[in-house]
């Protein structure tokens, strides 16, 4: 075993069997389909054979006697009666054309009842797929090529490789496999250099005593690359680590499954995390995610909005579940345990004041859970060249922390890969740049790539408005038909009854184009004479204009003549025609009111309600000209990292741009002589 091949040796050899399947008019798409279930074969093969290497040289035992078999099921690492009791291999049932059938049959039968579950062997009609493997048998039997491909696999010898050693191999595997079936961008698979540091930043992170057990949650672990690699990174300095994961992929769930049978203290649950709550019963000392980034839970929205465990405080968007994960996460995570999450920029400034995703962000910022976010460099992950972002959770922050928040830019600390993995161009590297991340976390000071904020910099007041027009004077209605009424009380500020009739019906005179009758008209320039008069207003009104009908939704008819009527020097007003239906009565009014629109300023913020308040009306008295009327205020919390970051141009001095201005006209002077 001194002398074994790199483990992702095996990658390309794992790969050329893929010729089978171009051979046989398999879809590249399909691959990953036709490889999961075999690879899932080779590891449990591979750890089984260790397992009884170990039982032979260190306890002893004997192959093939009752007492091996025994111990061998006492690891509850999964048992093969073929492989335990006849010492039979994948390998060997391939040396023979003529029974390799029988044999296959009897090696994947051998399997006990959990490995078969996840294998796919001997499913029913309404049970779930898992890895299928009967179902790829069946369809490799018939193209003809099922001895081809098994012989293929039975040549990846993977026993003398540890747990994280497979891991990796296994991660590189499924990241293909991403590539090729387009899976959404980000999901589920998560480079060993960012798991690397994730892992770097709990160590440094975490309070816990090193003799007690860590107890890792990861709620969309996939084929759990990243649950067990940060568990295998913190096992030197936490010897006794449980790992719990959930996942709602079949074979990425299978993957993790078969996984955590070869290792301590490890459970996978099936299902969708949000809605079946996996563990109930635990707390989590280190929650570690990374959860699909846009993907929609429209499907599952009744049972998340009817959840009675008081998880989700606040609901986003259907259109994406990232911060439901989040939520999820902080209310499984113990009172004095560390969370760390990918997300894409939306859970940073998705979202308005007072809607979901920013009262998500409002009700972490208000517990004060958010230690830190860090800004990690784009093209970083397999299947998206996006920026992603680290947030760090801590619900028992040291005192010099509280009531703050650090961001740290490490976009710029990377190298480039001489050869893209996926989309995957640039790597963080775990001597030079990963130091530096953890340990400005650790000092939380401001430095070179980090700043540390109030964590109220990042509120602001959203402050609904609505803006009364004005003349060119700015003059508006609020001074002249209603000067004595408070802003907020006009509203159909002046009504005329031009025509009201007992018994009458009049919506003949409302057909569509119509114009107004003689009487009607002249009963509106008295109006407007007579408004003149007591309010000083001058009408202005295009000469012969028809004053047409319209139907609203509340079913009155309407006219309109431009929408509005202009108050020389006195602000403009809307006026409508309506035809009112009373008990009795039909009515035609001339109904006049301010011509308002709504507005939003965002205004910033102090946690001092006095002091927040002096803010706002400082900045509306500076910046809003028109009269307003102040609504509703709406506290926000967004981050943006190119405003905290930015660095601005500086631009070359006047003199310097004058001087190759006049280099450049002596140039072409020269050239035009």
């Amino acid at each position: 075993m001194e002398n074994k091949r790199p483990v992702m040796q095996y990658e390309s050899d794992i790969w050329a069997i893929a010729d089978y399947f171009i051979s046989a008019g398999i879809k590249q798409s399909d691959f990953p389909k036709f490889m999961m279930p075999f690879f899932a074969l080779v590891m449990l093969e591979s750890r089984m054979r260790k397992v009884m290497h170990r039982l032979e040289v260190e306890d002893g035992l004997k192959r093939g006697d009752a007492d091996f078999a025994e111990a061998f099921r006492d690891e509850d690492c999964g048992y093969n009666a073929f492989i335990v009791e006849q010492g039979k291999m994948l390998a060997d049932i391939c040396k023979s054309d003529t029974t390799f059938e029988q044999d296959f049959k009897q090696y994947l039968q051998g399997f006990d009842e959990q490995i078969k579950m996840l294998l796919g062997i001997n499913r029913g009609t309404s049970e779930a797929k898992f890895l299928n493997i009967e179902g790829i048998v069946g369809e490799l039997r018939q193209k003809k090529i099922l001895l081809g491909v098994v012989k293929e696999w039975a040549k990846i010898d993977l026993e003398p490789y540890d747990n994280s050693e497979i891991t990796t191999l296994e991660e590189h595997i499924k990241r293909k496999w991403a590539d090729i079936s387009a899976e959404t961008a980000g999901e589920q698979y998560t480079p060993q250099d960012i798991i690397g540091l994730i892992s770097d930043i709990a160590e440094m992170m975490m309070q816990r005593p090193k003799n007690k057990y860590l107890h890792i949650y990861d709620p969309t672990c996939g084929g759990a690359n990243l649950l067990f690699g940060v568990a295998d990174r913190l096992k030197k300095s936490y010897p006794q680590i449980a790992t719990y994961g959930s996942e709602w992929n079949d074979a990425l769930f299978a993957l993790a499954s078969i996984e955590s049978r070869f290792r301590d203290e490890s459970k996978i649950r099936y299902g969708n995390t949000l809605t079946e709550y996996p563990f109930a019963d635990k707390e989590f000392d280190l929650v570690v995610a990374n959860p699909p980034y846009g993907t929609p839970w429209k499907g599952f929205q009744k049972e998340v909005y009817s959840d009675e465990r008081g998880q989700f405080k606040f609901f986003p968007s259907t259109s994406d579940g990232q911060l439901l994960f989040m939520q999820h996460n902080l209310a499984r995570l113990a009172s004095d345990g560390i969370c760390i999450e990918v997300h894409n920029g939306s859970s940073l400034f998705s979202g308005d004041a007072g809607g979901g995703e920013n009262n998500i962000r409002k009700y972490m910022f208000e517990r004060d859970w958010v230690d830190a976010i860090i800004q990690m460099p784009s093209d970083e992950f397999f299947n998206t060249n996006i920026y992603t972002y680290l947030w760090i959770f801590n619900k028992n922050k040291p005192a010099s922390h509280r009531d703050k928040v650090m961001l740290i830019n490490a976009s710029e600390l990377y190298y480039p890969l001489k050869k893209s993995m996926g989309k995957k161009r640039r790597q963080i590297d775990p001597k030079d740049h990963a130091p530096l991340i953890v340990n400005a976390l650790r000092e939380y000071k401001d430095c070179e790539i980090g700043k540390v904020f109030d964590k109220w910099h990042f509120y602001y007041n959203s402050q609904e408005l609505t803006l009364i027009e004005s003349d060119f004077q700015h003059g508006s209605v609020c001074d002249t038909v209603c000067p004595d009424l408070a802003p907020f009380e006009i509203k159909d500020v002046k009504q005329l009854t031009l025509l009201e009739k007992e018994n009458e019906r009049t919506e003949q005179r409302f057909d569509k184009f119509q114009k107004l009758s003689d009487e009607e008209y002249a009963a509106l320039e008295s109006a407007l004479e007579s408004w003149h008069a007591d309010y000083g207003l001058a009408c202005e009104t295009p000469e012969g204009t028809a004053l047409y009908y319209k139907e609203r939704n509340t079913g009155n008819f309407v006219y309109t003549l431009n929408n509005e009527v202009k108050f020389l020097g006195k602000g403009r007003l809307n006026w409508k025609f309506g035809h009112q239906k009373k008990a009795g009565t039909h009515s035609v009014k001339f109904i006049i009111e301010p011509l308002t629109q709504s507005d939003y300023e965002i205004i910033p913020y102090s946690p001092n309600e006095q002091e927040n308040e002096a803010n706002i009306q400082a900045f509306l008295n500076k910046y809003v000209i028109k009269k307003y009327i102040r609504r509703t205020n709406t506290p926000g919390i967004k981050i943006n990292f190119n405003k905290e970051f930015y660095v601005p141009e500086v631009l070359p001095a006047a003199d310097k741009i004058m001087s190759e201005i006049s280099g450049l006209e002596n140039e072409l002077k020269s050239i035009v002589l």
